[in-house]
């Protein structure tokens, strides 16, 4: 496998992965600044799977989903979710009543004050989780190599395995410059929202 093949299949791991936590996370997290009680609960839940190492998730998830991409992408899923719904919730509860109230004294309803004020608002901070998702994520995924999965910690473990420097840069290097490209991308829309 050469690099430019296994920094795709990373990619496209992160992606998958950090896709689908914003999918799933981005509509539990308003659920969840909107229900305060059973939502803490849901962030503690996702607080608790952050403790597990990879490594030991990867082992829990063998019985029930087998070894390969799928398995990296639901623990990657797993390890990108807690960020998304953190930073989301923080930015709604940071929205001031006051601007909520006026809006619906202008005659928003709910979803229009969640839609038009709201996450407008909490914009920078979500793009802020989804920064830290995406950037914790790729250097998460070269674990994957472990279970079948592919991307650039292949390399790594080729490296390791045979003590070869090269391979171990083959692997490391791309692994850094996309968590940097990833993370000043994600930063600069970040820092353009919060100018709003």
């Amino acid at each position: 496998m050469n690099i430019a093949a296994a920094a795709g299949e990373h990619l496209l791991l992160v992606l998958v992965a950090v896709g689908l936590a914003a999918l799933l996370g981005l509509p539990a997290a308003i659920w969840a600044a909107r229900n305060p009680r059973p939502g803490n609960y849901l962030l503690r839940t996702a607080d608790l799977v952050q403790t597990i190492p990879a490594l030991a998730l990867f082992g829990l998830l063998l019985p029930v989903i087998g070894i390969g991409p799928r398995m990296a992408v639901v623990a990657l899923f797993a390890y990108a979710l807690l960020p998304i719904l953190r930073n989301t919730v923080a930015g709604l509860g940071s929205v001031p009543e006051a601007v909520k109230e006026a809006a619906v004294a202008m005659g928003l309803t709910p979803r229009q004050v969640l839609r038009e004020v709201e996450l407008p608002l909490a914009a920078p901070s979500i793009v802020a989780g989804l920064r830290i998702a995406t950037v914790t994520t790729i250097g998460t995924a070269t674990v994957a190599a472990a279970v079948g999965a592919g991307g650039l910690g292949t390399f790594l473990y080729r490296g390791l395995a045979t003590l070869e420097p090269n391979l171990l840069l083959a692997g490391a290097i791309p692994a850094a410059l996309m968590a940097i490209l990833a993370d000043w991308i994600l930063g600069w829309i970040e820092n353009k929202l919060s100018q709003y």
